[in-house]
Protein backbone atom coordinates (compact mmCIF):
# COMPACT_ATOMS: atom_id res chain seq x y z
CA UNK A 1 0.00 0.00 0.00
CA UNK A 2 1.37 3.39 -1.02
CA UNK A 3 2.14 6.02 1.61
CA UNK A 4 2.27 9.81 1.61
CA UNK A 5 6.07 9.56 1.48
CA UNK A 6 5.80 7.48 -1.70
CA UNK A 7 3.59 10.13 -3.29
CA UNK A 8 6.03 12.90 -2.30
CA UNK A 9 8.95 10.97 -3.78
CA UNK A 10 7.03 10.24 -6.99
CA UNK A 11 6.04 13.91 -7.39
CA UNK A 12 9.48 15.24 -6.48
CA UNK A 13 8.26 17.33 -3.52
CA UNK A 14 8.61 17.22 0.23
CA UNK A 15 6.23 15.15 2.33
CA UNK A 16 4.84 18.37 3.85
CA UNK A 17 4.11 19.79 0.40
CA UNK A 18 2.42 16.57 -0.69
CA UNK A 19 0.30 16.67 2.46
CA UNK A 20 -0.76 20.27 1.84
CA UNK A 21 -1.59 19.51 -1.79
CA UNK A 22 -3.90 16.65 -0.82
CA UNK A 23 -5.47 18.26 2.24
CA UNK A 24 -5.27 22.03 1.65
CA UNK A 25 -4.94 22.41 -2.15
CA UNK A 26 -5.58 26.17 -2.00
CA UNK A 27 -2.17 26.55 -0.30
CA UNK A 28 -0.20 24.95 -3.16
CA UNK A 29 0.77 26.25 -6.61
CA UNK A 30 -1.33 24.84 -9.44
CA UNK A 31 1.60 23.05 -11.13
CA UNK A 32 2.68 21.42 -7.87
CA UNK A 33 -0.89 20.41 -7.08
CA UNK A 34 -1.23 18.76 -10.49
CA UNK A 35 2.04 16.80 -10.00
CA UNK A 36 1.03 15.58 -6.55
CA UNK A 37 -2.47 14.54 -7.63
CA UNK A 38 -1.08 12.75 -10.68
CA UNK A 39 1.44 10.89 -8.49
CA UNK A 40 -1.28 9.92 -6.02
CA UNK A 41 -3.40 8.65 -8.91
CA UNK A 42 -0.58 6.54 -10.35
CA UNK A 43 0.16 5.02 -6.95
CA UNK A 44 -3.48 4.55 -5.96
CA UNK A 45 -2.98 6.61 -2.80
CA UNK A 46 -6.02 7.87 -0.88
CA UNK A 47 -5.61 10.09 2.22
CA UNK A 48 -6.77 8.46 5.43
CA UNK A 49 -9.90 10.35 6.63
CA UNK A 50 -9.09 9.73 10.29
CA UNK A 51 -5.57 11.06 9.88
CA UNK A 52 -6.84 14.06 7.95
CA UNK A 53 -9.32 14.82 10.73
CA UNK A 54 -6.54 14.74 13.32
CA UNK A 55 -4.29 17.11 11.36
CA UNK A 56 -6.89 19.52 9.96
CA UNK A 57 -9.81 19.20 12.35
CA UNK A 58 -11.99 18.26 9.36
CA UNK A 59 -13.53 14.94 8.41
CA UNK A 60 -14.67 15.80 4.85
CA UNK A 61 -18.00 14.33 5.95
CA UNK A 62 -21.19 16.41 5.71
CA UNK A 63 -24.36 15.42 7.55
CA UNK A 64 -27.66 15.46 5.65
CA UNK A 65 -30.89 14.92 7.60
CA UNK A 66 -34.04 14.46 5.50
CA UNK A 67 -37.57 13.90 6.84
CA UNK A 68 -38.27 10.83 4.67
CA UNK A 69 -37.05 8.88 1.66
CA UNK A 70 -40.54 7.58 0.84
CA UNK A 71 -41.50 10.93 -0.72
CA UNK A 72 -39.96 11.25 -4.23
CA UNK A 73 -39.42 14.96 -3.56
CA UNK A 74 -36.29 14.24 -1.54
CA UNK A 75 -34.51 11.74 -3.82
CA UNK A 76 -33.21 14.32 -6.36
CA UNK A 77 -32.26 16.60 -3.47
CA UNK A 78 -30.05 13.87 -2.00
CA UNK A 79 -28.54 13.16 -5.42
CA UNK A 80 -27.82 16.85 -6.01
CA UNK A 81 -26.16 17.14 -2.61
CA UNK A 82 -24.14 13.98 -3.16
CA UNK A 83 -22.83 15.17 -6.52
CA UNK A 84 -21.83 18.56 -5.09
CA UNK A 85 -20.09 16.84 -2.16
CA UNK A 86 -18.16 14.46 -4.42
CA UNK A 87 -17.06 17.30 -6.69
CA UNK A 88 -15.44 18.96 -3.66
CA UNK A 89 -13.88 15.75 -2.25
CA UNK A 90 -16.44 15.50 0.54
CA UNK A 91 -18.87 12.75 1.49
CA UNK A 92 -22.43 12.65 2.82
CA UNK A 93 -23.68 10.95 5.94
CA UNK A 94 -27.47 10.66 5.49
CA UNK A 95 -30.07 10.20 8.22
CA UNK A 96 -33.89 10.11 8.07
CA UNK A 97 -35.98 11.81 10.77
CA UNK A 98 -39.50 10.66 9.73
CA UNK A 99 -40.91 14.16 10.47
CA UNK A 100 -40.31 13.57 14.20
CA UNK A 101 -38.73 16.47 16.13
CA UNK A 102 -37.26 14.26 18.88
CA UNK A 103 -35.78 11.80 16.39
CA UNK A 104 -34.47 14.70 14.30
CA UNK A 105 -32.67 16.16 17.32
CA UNK A 106 -31.29 12.77 18.40
CA UNK A 107 -29.94 12.06 14.91
CA UNK A 108 -28.33 15.49 14.70
CA UNK A 109 -26.69 14.98 18.10
CA UNK A 110 -25.47 11.51 17.12
CA UNK A 111 -23.76 12.50 13.88
CA UNK A 112 -22.55 16.01 14.76
CA UNK A 113 -19.17 14.80 16.05
CA UNK A 114 -18.60 12.79 12.86
CA UNK A 115 -19.19 15.61 10.36
CA UNK A 116 -17.93 19.09 9.53
CA UNK A 117 -21.46 20.49 9.44
CA UNK A 118 -25.12 19.65 8.99
CA UNK A 119 -27.75 20.18 6.30
CA UNK A 120 -31.26 19.79 7.72
CA UNK A 121 -34.02 19.46 5.14
CA UNK A 122 -37.49 20.71 6.12
CA UNK A 123 -36.66 20.35 9.84
CA UNK A 124 -39.56 20.28 12.28
CA UNK A 125 -37.63 21.29 15.41
CA UNK A 126 -38.19 24.66 17.07
CA UNK A 127 -36.43 27.83 15.97
CA UNK A 128 -34.63 27.93 19.32
CA UNK A 129 -33.36 24.37 18.93
CA UNK A 130 -32.04 25.07 15.43
CA UNK A 131 -30.31 28.28 16.55
CA UNK A 132 -28.66 26.41 19.41
CA UNK A 133 -27.45 23.70 17.05
CA UNK A 134 -26.06 26.29 14.61
CA UNK A 135 -24.03 27.79 17.47
CA UNK A 136 -22.24 24.44 17.94
CA UNK A 137 -21.69 23.30 14.35
CA UNK A 138 -22.05 24.83 10.86
CA UNK A 139 -25.69 24.38 9.82
CA UNK A 140 -27.64 25.01 6.62
CA UNK A 141 -31.42 24.69 6.44
CA UNK A 142 -33.37 23.63 3.35
CA UNK A 143 -37.02 24.67 3.00
CA UNK A 144 -37.00 26.34 6.41
CA UNK A 145 -35.99 29.84 7.41
CA UNK A 146 -34.90 30.75 10.94
CA UNK A 147 -33.64 34.28 11.49
CA UNK A 148 -30.23 34.75 9.89
CA UNK A 149 -29.23 31.09 9.71
CA UNK A 150 -27.95 30.05 6.26
CA UNK A 151 -30.83 28.57 4.27
CA UNK A 152 -31.83 27.36 0.82
CA UNK A 153 -35.55 27.84 0.16
CA UNK A 154 -37.48 26.43 -2.77
CA UNK A 155 -39.99 29.19 -3.41
CA UNK A 156 -43.04 26.94 -3.58
CA UNK A 157 -45.06 29.57 -1.73
CA UNK A 158 -44.84 31.91 -4.71
CA UNK A 159 -45.22 28.91 -7.01
CA UNK A 160 -48.39 27.72 -5.32
CA UNK A 161 -49.76 31.24 -5.62
CA UNK A 162 -48.96 30.97 -9.35
CA UNK A 163 -50.99 27.75 -9.49
CA UNK A 164 -53.87 29.45 -7.74
CA UNK A 165 -53.66 32.50 -10.02
CA UNK A 166 -53.76 30.15 -13.03
CA UNK A 167 -57.00 28.63 -11.69
CA UNK A 168 -58.49 32.04 -10.88
CA UNK A 169 -57.68 33.24 -14.40
CA UNK A 170 -59.58 30.22 -15.75
CA UNK A 171 -62.63 31.38 -13.78
CA UNK A 172 -62.53 29.17 -10.68
CA UNK A 173 -63.63 30.85 -7.46
CA UNK A 174 -64.07 27.95 -5.00
CA UNK A 175 -60.73 26.16 -4.80
CA UNK A 176 -59.62 23.43 -2.38
CA UNK A 177 -56.05 23.03 -1.14
CA UNK A 178 -55.02 19.60 0.13
CA UNK A 179 -52.25 20.58 2.53
CA UNK A 180 -49.17 18.70 3.68
CA UNK A 181 -47.85 17.26 6.93
CA UNK A 182 -48.45 18.92 10.30
CA UNK A 183 -45.69 21.34 11.26
CA UNK A 184 -44.46 21.85 7.69
CA UNK A 185 -42.87 25.32 7.42
CA UNK A 186 -43.18 25.31 3.62
CA UNK A 187 -46.84 24.32 3.76
CA UNK A 188 -47.71 27.12 6.19
CA UNK A 189 -46.10 29.67 3.83
CA UNK A 190 -47.95 28.23 0.85
CA UNK A 191 -51.26 28.59 2.68
CA UNK A 192 -50.43 32.16 3.65
CA UNK A 193 -49.65 33.07 0.03
CA UNK A 194 -52.81 31.39 -1.27
CA UNK A 195 -55.05 33.03 1.33
CA UNK A 196 -53.57 36.43 0.47
CA UNK A 197 -54.41 35.91 -3.19
CA UNK A 198 -57.95 34.68 -2.64
CA UNK A 199 -58.61 37.50 -0.15
CA UNK A 200 -57.60 39.95 -2.86
CA UNK A 201 -59.83 38.34 -5.50
CA UNK A 202 -63.52 39.16 -5.40
CA UNK A 203 -65.71 36.12 -4.79
CA UNK A 204 -62.75 33.75 -4.34
CA UNK A 205 -62.66 31.20 -1.51
CA UNK A 206 -59.90 28.80 -0.47
CA UNK A 207 -60.93 25.58 1.32
CA UNK A 208 -57.96 24.01 3.16
CA UNK A 209 -58.05 20.25 3.83
CA UNK A 210 -55.57 18.75 6.25
CA UNK A 211 -52.87 18.69 7.47
CA UNK A 212 -52.35 15.32 5.81
CA UNK A 213 -49.44 12.93 5.22
CA UNK A 214 -48.16 13.62 1.68
CA UNK A 215 -49.07 10.14 0.39
CA UNK A 216 -51.10 8.51 -2.39
CA UNK A 217 -53.60 7.05 0.14
CA UNK A 218 -54.13 10.48 1.73
CA UNK A 219 -54.97 11.86 -1.70
CA UNK A 220 -57.64 9.18 -2.19
CA UNK A 221 -59.13 10.03 1.20
CA UNK A 222 -59.01 13.79 0.51
CA UNK A 223 -60.93 13.36 -2.76
CA UNK A 224 -64.03 12.46 -0.76
CA UNK A 225 -63.64 15.52 1.50
CA UNK A 226 -63.50 18.23 -1.18
CA UNK A 227 -66.43 20.65 -0.63
CA UNK A 228 -69.21 20.18 -3.20
CA UNK A 229 -68.96 23.82 -4.33
CA UNK A 230 -65.23 23.53 -5.19
CA UNK A 231 -64.41 23.30 -8.90
CA UNK A 232 -60.62 22.97 -8.58
CA UNK A 233 -58.13 21.41 -6.17
CA UNK A 234 -54.41 22.03 -5.56
CA UNK A 235 -52.35 19.23 -4.00
CA UNK A 236 -49.39 19.78 -1.66
CA UNK A 237 -47.31 17.30 -3.67
CA UNK A 238 -47.43 14.90 -6.61
CA UNK A 239 -48.25 11.82 -4.50
CA UNK A 240 -51.36 13.54 -3.14
CA UNK A 241 -52.22 14.64 -6.69
CA UNK A 242 -52.03 11.04 -7.94
CA UNK A 243 -54.26 9.92 -5.07
CA UNK A 244 -56.73 12.71 -5.83
CA UNK A 245 -56.80 11.74 -9.49
CA UNK A 246 -57.64 8.16 -8.51
CA UNK A 247 -60.15 9.16 -5.82
CA UNK A 248 -61.99 11.63 -8.04
CA UNK A 249 -62.32 9.03 -10.77
CA UNK A 250 -63.65 6.48 -8.27
CA UNK A 251 -66.25 9.06 -7.19
CA UNK A 252 -67.40 9.46 -10.79
CA UNK A 253 -65.77 12.86 -11.31
CA UNK A 254 -63.79 13.48 -14.47
CA UNK A 255 -60.66 15.67 -14.48
CA UNK A 256 -60.80 18.38 -15.76
CA UNK A 257 -64.44 18.34 -16.92
CA UNK A 258 -65.85 18.20 -13.38
CA UNK A 259 -62.79 19.20 -11.32
CA UNK A 260 -59.52 20.87 -12.27
CA UNK A 261 -56.43 19.46 -10.54
CA UNK A 262 -52.94 20.89 -9.97
CA UNK A 263 -49.90 19.88 -7.89
CA UNK A 264 -47.24 21.91 -6.11
CA UNK A 265 -44.42 19.72 -7.44
CA UNK A 266 -43.83 17.64 -10.55
CA UNK A 267 -41.94 14.60 -9.28
CA UNK A 268 -44.11 11.55 -9.99
CA UNK A 269 -44.49 11.49 -13.76
CA UNK A 270 -47.51 13.81 -13.64
CA UNK A 271 -46.88 14.71 -17.27
CA UNK A 272 -47.64 11.08 -18.18
CA UNK A 273 -50.98 10.69 -16.39
CA UNK A 274 -54.35 10.89 -18.14
CA UNK A 275 -54.92 13.77 -18.16
CA UNK A 276 -51.44 15.21 -17.66
CA UNK A 277 -51.46 17.20 -14.40
CA UNK A 278 -50.67 20.91 -14.17
CA UNK A 279 -47.76 21.23 -11.76
CA UNK A 280 -44.79 23.25 -10.53
CA UNK A 281 -41.32 22.48 -11.83
CA UNK A 282 -39.29 22.60 -8.59
CA UNK A 283 -35.43 22.64 -8.81
CA UNK A 284 -34.95 20.09 -6.04
CA UNK A 285 -31.56 18.74 -7.16
CA UNK A 286 -30.24 22.31 -7.40
CA UNK A 287 -31.37 22.90 -3.82
CA UNK A 288 -29.31 19.93 -2.61
CA UNK A 289 -26.23 21.14 -4.47
CA UNK A 290 -26.72 24.71 -3.26
CA UNK A 291 -27.05 23.51 0.34
CA UNK A 292 -23.68 21.73 0.12
CA UNK A 293 -22.07 24.87 -1.32
CA UNK A 294 -23.52 27.00 1.49
CA UNK A 295 -22.35 24.50 4.12
CA UNK A 296 -18.79 24.46 2.75
CA UNK A 297 -18.82 28.26 2.84
CA UNK A 298 -20.02 28.19 6.45
CA UNK A 299 -17.27 25.69 7.29
CA UNK A 300 -14.73 28.18 5.91
CA UNK A 301 -16.28 31.05 7.85
CA UNK A 302 -17.61 32.72 4.68
CA UNK A 303 -20.81 34.67 5.35
CA UNK A 304 -22.98 35.92 2.49
CA UNK A 305 -26.67 36.09 1.58
CA UNK A 306 -28.59 34.54 4.47
CA UNK A 307 -31.23 32.80 2.35
CA UNK A 308 -30.84 31.48 -1.20
CA UNK A 309 -34.23 31.47 -2.98
CA UNK A 310 -34.75 29.05 -5.87
CA UNK A 311 -37.79 29.90 -8.03
CA UNK A 312 -40.30 27.38 -9.38
CA UNK A 313 -41.90 27.28 -12.83
CA UNK A 314 -45.58 26.71 -13.62
CA UNK A 315 -46.27 23.87 -16.10
CA UNK A 316 -49.91 24.19 -17.28
CA UNK A 317 -51.30 20.91 -18.63
CA UNK A 318 -54.57 19.26 -19.54
CA UNK A 319 -55.83 18.75 -15.96
CA UNK A 320 -56.87 22.38 -15.56
CA UNK A 321 -59.55 24.15 -17.55
CA UNK A 322 -62.52 26.47 -17.08
CA UNK A 323 -64.98 25.47 -14.33
CA UNK A 324 -68.12 23.55 -15.31
CA UNK A 325 -71.06 25.78 -16.03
Amino acid sequence: MSTLADVAREAGVSKATASRALRRPEMVAAATLERVRAAAGRLGFHPNPAARALTTGRTAMLGLIVPTLANPFFAPLVLGAQQAAEETDNHLLIAVSEYDADREAALADRISDQVDGLIMVAPVGTDAALRARAARRPLVLVDRRVGRLPAVVLDTAAGTADLLRHLLDLGHRDIAYVSGPAGSWADSHRRTAMHALTDATEGARLHVLGPLPPTFDSGITAAAAIPPRATAVVAYNSYLALGLLHGLKAAGLEVPRDMSLAAADDLSALASTTPAVTALDVPVAAAGAQAVTRLLEAREGIRRTVTSHLPTLLRPRASTTHPPS
